[in-house]
């Protein structure tokens, strides 16, 4: 399986790399929307972590695209981000946006492979 990180933080992008390959995912990487978008068109990931906040282009607007393409349309989506905000607030816009689900940030690893495996299952 592999899984598309769109993250604009190297420390971010490599911590959860590792963590992911780790479990046997292969693992491709984009720094910002932009890339996300070519990249996922390019690589087909079974999945996408997206950052929230990055420079060129969101998150949000990178998924809206994303979600656009007959190519990529299909890819769940997973949107990470620093905002503390209620649950059930963040829950309703990003789901709104097409998102598939979301984790706050600093990221607990082990609920995020919770999330993962949870979608990636057949």
């Amino acid at each position: 399986m592999k899984i598309l990180i769109v993250e604009d933080d190297e420390m971010v992008r490599d911590m959860l790399s590792r963590h992911l390959q780790r479990k046997d995912y292969t693992v491709v990487v984009a720094r910002n929307g932009e890339e996300a978008i070519s990249v996922s068109a390019l690589e087909r990931p079974n999945l996408i972590l997206m950052d929230l906040n990055m420079p060129i282009m969101d998150g949000l607007e990178a998924t809206r695209l994303i979600k656009r393409n007959p190519v990529t349309a299909h890819i769940p989506v997973i949107m990470l981000s620093g905002h503390t905000m209620p649950p059930h607030v963040a829950e309703a816009k990003l789901f709104e946006d097409s998102c598939d689900n979301y984790e706050t940030k600093p990221v607990d690893v082990e609920r995020l492979i919770g999330k993962i495996q949870a979608i990636l299952q057949p």
